[in-house]
């Protein structure tokens, strides 16, 4: 059996639905720019401000890491434990919302990481968080 083709009907595509779309972009757009142009020429008068005070932020988060040998880093700079109080204890008088992250080596020395804990905590610092590899 043979199959047959249509003869006179062509498949054709129908533009008057995307041809409105495209009118109707066009003239939002229009309408827009309009009102942006507008907006523009409002006249406003903005109050001043006397005395105005920067509002300075402490440090999102102080690094402390602990390695495998037993030495400690803030921010990435070497420290030393008794160095590390004081500095902790500045920053916290400094920035009431200091916090800070203790990341210890898994290898190392639990005994390193427990001192550093016990400074930070006698440093003032209400917000600690400790370091963990989540296993996949």
């Amino acid at each position: 059996m043979a199959y047959q083709r249509r003869s006179g009907e062509e498949a054709t595509i129908n533009l008057t639905p995307m041809i409105d779309v495209v009118f109707l972009l066009v003239i939002f757009f229009m309408v827009g720019a309009k009102f942006t142009d507008q907006e523009g020429n409002i006249k406003v008068n903005v109050p001043g401000v006397g005395n105005l005070q920067s509002i300075t932020r402490g440090p999102d988060k102080r690094v402390v890491d602990v390695l495998a040998d037993g030495s400690v880093l803030l921010d990435k700079n070497p420290i030393a434990i008794s160095q590390l109080q004081q500095t902790l204890a500045s920053a916290a008088s400094q920035y009431a919302d200091t916090s800070v992250v203790v990341r210890g080596d898994g290898q190392g020395n639990f005994q390193a990481i427990a001192e550093v804990l016990q400074v930070v905590r006698q440093a003032g610092i209400t917000d600690m968080g400790i370091a963990v590899r989540m296993q996949r």
